[in-house]
C-alpha cells in the first residue's frame, strides 16, 4: 500500500490526494504536522532519491533558516533540518515502503507523472 507523505492545507498535496482518490488507488495519508518522520525513513529516502531532490529551498520554512544554515548545508545537516522542520521537504512524498529492488518513490506532483508511473505498476 502506499503511503502519501505531507500536510492536507499544501496544495499540491490535495491535488496528489484528489488524483489517487479519482482513480481508485488506495493509500494512506501522512501528515507530516501530526506524526513525526522517523529518521531511519528519511534515511531511506535520501539512499534513493538526491537529498537536494526532497529538500524544498522553495519553501517558506527554507527562506526562514539562516543564511550560515544555508550555505553550510550537506546530507547530514539537510537531515537534521527535515526532521525538525519536516514542512521543508518537498511535498508530496508517495512511498510504496517496499524493499531496496521494488521501492516507488515520487516526489512532488504532477498528473501525468502519476498516470505513468500507475500505468507502468499495473503491467508488472
Amino acid at each position: 500500500m502506499f503511503t502519501l507523505y505531507g500536510i492536507p492545507n499544501c496544495d499540491t498535496v490535495r491535488k496528489a490526494r484528489k488524483w489517487l482518490a479519482e482513480n481508485q488507488i488506495e493509500y494512506q495519508f501522512f501528515d507530516f504536522k501530526k506524526q513525526p518522520l522517523e529518521q531511519d525513513l528519511l534515511e531511506q529516502w535520501l539512499d534513493i532519491l538526491d537529498w537536494e531532490t526532497v529538500l524544498n529551498k522553495r519553501s517558506t520554512t527554507w527562506r526562514q533558516l539562516s543564511d550560515s544554515s544555508k550555505s553550510s548545508i550537506d546530507r547530514d545537516s539537510a537531515i537534521q533540518i527535515m526532521l525538525a522542520q519536516p514542512t521543508i521537504i518537498k511535498r508530496p512524498v508517495l512511498d510504496n515502503g517496499a524493499a531496496e529492488n521494488d521501492r516507488v518513490l515520487c516526489v512532488g506532483f504532477k498528473a501525468d507523472h502519476y498516470q505513468s508511473l500507475f500505468h507502468s505498476l499495473n503491467k508488472k
